[in-house]
């Protein structure tokens, strides 16, 4: 089979990353011949015309991103360990391993004012970080406890910070049931320091994705809904749910869509509807909104604006729905058009697509977003264990 120039890039950036050996000395005689610092996206990944995509880093399990002020990246794993990639926004370095705290999946980071928190399956931990640097500034601490009950279920918490509060969404341990861990299936807000720790939004399955709106500090949520309902139902939700007063109640497992109630039992009356939607199964895992008024090198055509991008890791289910990147149009945290709820792609266009191949071969599965400060749009991958990087073609 013939291997493209940008594959061999990827191969050594992959052997650089194991132990001392016959591979290794392989590795360092490509990087010796061939430009590591970023390769080739798979040519069936595509972006759309007036923008490039290719690989800057190869980093097991990705999942979600956190951009630095200097164009570091931060790179939360389904592993034990938390990565940081020098120099993202300019010549990468190979990532190296910035923190391991335990109690993997060490998967949500989230970048405050001399810290960094990273999401465990655990807890939310603060580590102490000072601009610039590729280790921490004191030792990790962990701040909140979060699926004190145990048990299985969804296993990744992300996080978030907006005006002083810090958010941790914690998944549900079912698809369909009654939670007895007051953590389980919520989103939880605390101080920068996890006291006062409570529950913001409820019923809520899987709130993987979360980002925050840099023009109004509004926080969304991209959720995984639940399975073996009709199918095509439910609708994926992204809602910014710190623009609600209270506790939000999204109604999981009981309510859904546009107040559609599973069975009788239960009243679906007071239940949040979400500002968009995603097809069922699509599943969101990461998102970021671009800035209103960004003007690094990199910034990214007026259009986007002020937009939500959306990694949409795909499905399980028959007809496999596909992995791709959506981009939201938004103004103020409102999207261009309203929900349809005969059609769950109103709302949105691809962005980035082609990580399954017509015969349902998966070459990718986006994971978290982030924006670099020059513009760049970042893109993690949890299948092939690499992060793109996105820029208008100059």
């Amino acid at each position: 089979m013939r291997r493209s120039f940008g594959w061999y890039r990827l191969e050594a950036m992959k052997l650089q990353r194991k132990p001392l050996g016959a591979t290794c000395a392989l590795a360092f005689l490509l990087a010796a011949v061939l430009p590591i610092r970023a390769a080739e996206a798979p040519a069936e990944i595509s972006v759309p015309s007036g923008f490039s995509i290719e690989i800057i880093a190869h980093v097991d399990g990705a999942r979600e991103l956190a951009a630095a002020p200097n164009g570091d990246l931060f790179v939360g794993t389904l592993g034990s360990s938390v990565d940081i990639i020098p120099d993202a926004e300019g010549n990468p370095g190979t990532p190296r391993s910035f923190a391991r705290l335990g109690e993997a999946p060490d998967a949500g980071v989230a970048l405050g004012d001399r810290a960094l928190y990273v999401g465990t399956n655990g807890g939310v931990w603060k580590i102490p970080y000072a601009k610039g640097s590729l280790e921490p500034a004191g030792q990790p601490a962990k701040i909140a406890s979060v699926r004190t009950g145990g048990g299985a279920g969804h296993a990744t918490t992300s996080v978030a910070l907006a005006n002083g509060r810090l958010y941790a969404s914690v998944g549900s341990s079912c698809n369909a049931c009654d939670e007895s861990d007051p953590t389980r299936a919520s989103i939880q807000e605390m101080d920068l320091d996890g006291h006062g720790m409570h529950p913001k939004a409820v019923h809520i399955r899987n709130a993987i994705a979360l980002a925050v709106n840099p023009a109004t500090n509004a926080v969304w949520a991209g959720v995984a809904g639940q399975d073996e309902l009709e199918h095509g139902h439910p609708y994926e939700i992204f809602d910014p749910f710190t623009l609600h007063s209270g506790t939000i109640d999204y109604g999981w497992p009981y309510c859904y869509d546009n107040r559609k109630a599973t069975d009788n039992s239960h009243s679906c009356t007071d239940v949040q509807v979400p500002r968009v939607v995603f097809p069922a199964y699509d599943t969101p895992i990461g998102a970021a909104i671009y800035p209103a008024h960004a003007t690094g090198r990199y910034a990214f055509p007026a259009q986007y604006a002020g937009g939500a991008f959306v990694g949409l890791h795909g499905s399980w289910h028959r007809p496999l729905v596909p992995p791709r990147v959506a981009f939201v149009p938004l103004r103020n945290d409102e999207p261009s058009k309203p929900v349809d709820w005969t059609d769950a792609s109103a709302q949105w266009h691809e962005f980035v697509r082609g990580f399954q191949r017509p015969d349902e071969l998966r070459v990718g599965r986006p994971t978290g977003i982030a924006v670099g400060p020059l513009g760049s749009l970042f893109v993690a991958d949890d299948q092939a264990g690499v992060v793109y990087r996105i820029r208008p073609k100059r």
